[in-house]
This record gives structure tokens, sequence and C-alpha cells, in this order.
């Protein structure tokens, strides 16, 4: 019987490699290599006063962070875990791969998302892969931007999110002994049937889910001023946790990254393990970065910003900071201190960097935990605006209310669901975006090329 991983699996291997990091080769090259050849400009665009104006709508900056704080997530460190267990040291170069061509992607979802801004009745702006086929494409390709509006309200859920951290909670303040004599978790138990360990995965779902309500019921406004303090904090706080592990031992970081660029090329068992190496390392990265799955430009769209390549260029910073940046971090510290021989079957992601901390860092898997709750909290806040947007593309701003509802409901769903359905979920319902949103960037491309050329569009328009 063919199941939820046996169709993610197939989906999320061969096709969505081909069309995440083949079509962003194409978009790399066919606008002149923009992630490499204007990424001073976008730094200084970054820094300029107007990508910090917000007007009623949020800002450049704002929105940017908003991205971050989704991308930057439990994917930075349960997905690099995950896929160092399954591909090796070799599978972060492809992820290091995935980070420069999504770079190029992100730019000409930036450009487009505001080329086609929706107006709304309220005067503020909406944007996203719906409204770029919808505008772009035309009303034949309808059903394009409805396929993409369904799979965002599902894939945006936060299912790898709140599973994971639901597990690092009960890693690291949980014991079988002291499950079996909880109070609460008896008294959930004798209701429900559930073991312990399941109702304390509730009840720390139920916390999870509170949390993340008092953020997110006050709207894409509060959302971006919660990331705007927190992205800086949590980033710079993980950074120099890292550090401490790579200044106590330099002398084994050598043999770290000859280990990373040599297993990305190992041909010792065949051209087929080399490919899956890379698909591993691709297929983690698209839940990391996002370039190509169309998250990106609902946030950029709702930016105050009305100039296409400004905002292509300041979008186009995200995988830099989570794919090349964070989950480089992440994965020194597992290489230099962790366990990656665990088999796939049995792999907890977040469990293995616990414990590359823990050993490195007197602490440092209370330490850990701290940032991880951050990253987890972070991705929720973005991605429950995400899903709302699908929601008000489908049914009507005032309907859209009640899938923010639902979104908190489902993160005490997914705290109790097992961690290889979540992860099949996850990846399934992030191919269902990424294939409109690519075909779409792949189709409008020459429009993106013709902002960047057009004298009122260079890179500080």
């Amino acid at each position: 019987m063919v199941n939820i991983n046996d169709i993610a699996d197939f989906i999320c291997g061969y096709p969505l490699f081909l069309l995440l990091i083949g079509g962003g080769f194409y978009l790399f090259f066919r606008s002149g290599m923009v992630s490499l050849r204007l990424l001073p400009d976008a730094v200084r665009v970054l820094r300029e006063r107007d990508s910090h104006r917000s007007g009623a709508q949020i800002s450049s900056l704002q929105a940017l962070a908003s991205v971050v704080a989704a991308t930057v997530g439990m994917g930075n460190i349960a997905g690099v875990a995950i896929a160092l267990v399954m591909g090796g040291p070799g599978a972060i170069f492809w992820m290091w791969v995935s980070a420069l061509v999504g770079m190029s992607t992100k730019f000409h979802e930036g450009v487009l998302t505001t080329l086609y801004k929706h107006r709304r009745a309220d005067g503020t702006t909406a944007g996203g892969t719906m409204y770029i086929i919808d505008k772009g494409l035309g009303p034949r390709w309808h059903w394009l931007a409805v396929t993409f509006a369904v799979a965002g309200m599902f894939g945006t859920l936060c299912i790898m999110n709140a599973n994971q951290l639901t597990e690092a909670l009960m890693a690291t303040f949980a014991t079988p002994e002291s499950l079996s004599a909880n109070p609460v978790a008896l008294a959930i138990g004798s209701v429900t049937g559930w073991e312990p360990a399941t109702s304390m995965r509730f009840v720390a779902g139920a916390a999870i889910a509170s949390l993340v309500a008092l953020v997110i019921l006050g709207g894409i406004r509060r959302i971006a001023r919660v990331a705007t303090w927190l992205v800086p904090f949590m980033v710079g706080l993980y950074f120099v946790l890292v550090s401490y592990i790579i200044i106590t031992h330099i002398t084994e970081v050598p043999a770290v990254f000859a280990s990373i660029f040599r297993e990305a090329f190992n041909l010792r068992a065949g051209w087929g393990a080399l490919a899956g190496i890379a698909i591993i390392g691709a297929r983690r990265a698209a839940l990391v970065n996002d370039a190509g799955v169309g998250t990106a430009g609902i946030m950029h769209g709702a930016s105050s910003n009305d100039k296409p390549v400004r905002e292509g260029l300041v979008a186009m910073l995200g995988p830099s900071i989570d794919s090349g940046f964070v989950c480089t971090l992440t994965a020194l510290a597992i290489l230099l201190c962790g366990d990656i021989s665990a088999s796939a079957d049995g792999v907890k992601g977040l469990e293995v960097a616990l414990g590359a901390f823990g050993s490195a860092i007197p602490g440092g898997e209370l330490m850990l935990m701290g940032i991880v709750m951050c990253f987890a909290l972070s991705s929720m806040f973005s991605y429950s605006f995400y899903g709302n947007r699908c929601a008000a593309y489908l049914f009507g701003e005032r309907r859209a209310r009640w899938y923010t509802w639902f979104f908190i409901l489902t993160l005490v769903i997914f705290a109790v669901m097992p961690l290889g359905m979540a992860v099949g979920f996850c990846d399934l319902f992030y191919a269902l975006m990424a294939f409109p949103t690519m075909l779409t960037l792949l189709m409008l491309s020459p429009r993106v090329r013709e902002q960047l050329s057009a004298g009122t569009s260079g890179p500080g328009a």
C-alpha cells in the first residue's frame, strides 16, 4: 500500500531536485548571475533609508526579517542534522549550491511579486505566486494559482516545526520515569487513554500554540515587529555558541571542510549514490530557504515598496542568511562534536544537534533549546501569515480569519504526530507549492530581465 511518505519521496526526489536546482541555475545564468553580480548592491539597498520606511504596511527590511524569521527555523538545526545523517557531510555542499541559486530565485520572486501586487480594499497591497499568475500569465492559468493557494494553506502549517520543537522539549525536560509519575500526564491519559509521553506532547503543543497566538492574532505588523527584533538576536546568539565550538576544536575544522567537499563528489558508491546525496541536500535546503516555494513573494508583496528591483535585491539576501550562514554553523557544530552514524529510520534530527552542543559546551543543550524555541516560534509567526494570505485569496478576507484559528489548532495536532509522517506531509505540500511557483518564475523571467535592464529600475531603483 502506498503511503504519504512514498508519494513525498517520489515527488521530492528527482522532480523537485531538477525543478529547484535546475530551474534555479537557469534563472541564475539568465539573470547574469545576479546573486553574485549584484550582492553588494543588495547590501547597500538594505541599508538605505527607503528600505526602513513602512507607511501603513511593512518596510522592505521588515519583510526580509519576517521571511528570515520563517526560514531560520527548525530546518536550520533539525533539517541540517537529518541531511547529515542521511547524506553525510557532502549533503552540506549541495545546500550551499541551493543557497547560491536560491538567491537568484528569490530575486525573481521579489521583482515579480512587486510588479504584480494586488491592491486590497483598504488600500494596502498583497502579493504572492497566486497574484503573479493571475496578473502575469492571465486567466487561463488561474487553475495554477488556485493549486498554489490550496497547497500553501496546508504547506505552511508548521508540521515540522511543531513536531520537532515538541520532541526537543520532551528530550530535554522529560524522562520515562518523570512522565509515568507526572500528574498532568496521568490525568490526561485517564480521559484519553494516551500514553504519558503522548499526553505531555499534547501539553507542550498547547503551550506552543498559546505563545504563537499572542503574536499572530495581532496581524502582519505585529509579526514584522517581533521578527525584526527576534531575528538578529537569535542568529547572533547562535553564532556565539558555534564560534565557541569552532575555537575549542580549531585544529579539526580543516578536516571538516575537506570532508564536505570530498563527500559531495564521492563516487565510491557510484553515480546513483552521488545523485542521492545531492538530492538529500537540495530537499533539505528547500525546507530551509524556501527559494522557489513561493512564500517569500507573499511577504515581500506586503511591503510598502513599489520598486520591483529594489525589493528583489532585498529578497535575494534571505538564502545567504539561512542556507548559507546559519546552516553552515549547524553543520560545523554537528560535524565537530556530534554523531551522525544513526540510521535514517531512527533519526531524530534535533536530538543529534542537542547531543553535539551538549558534548561541546557545559549546559549547551539548554542554551540550544532556548535558541531552538526562538527559531521554531519565529517560523510559526511568519508561516501563519503565508497560510492566511492563501486562504484570503481563495475565500476572501473575512473567512481568512478562521484560517488563523485553524493554524493555531493544528500546532497541537502536529505536536503529537509521528516524525516520519510529519516530514512526508511537509515535503509533499512544499513540492506542490514549488511546482506552480517555479513554472511561473521561468515563464515570466523575461519580465525580470526587462526590469533589470530598464534605466529607471537599476540596482538602486
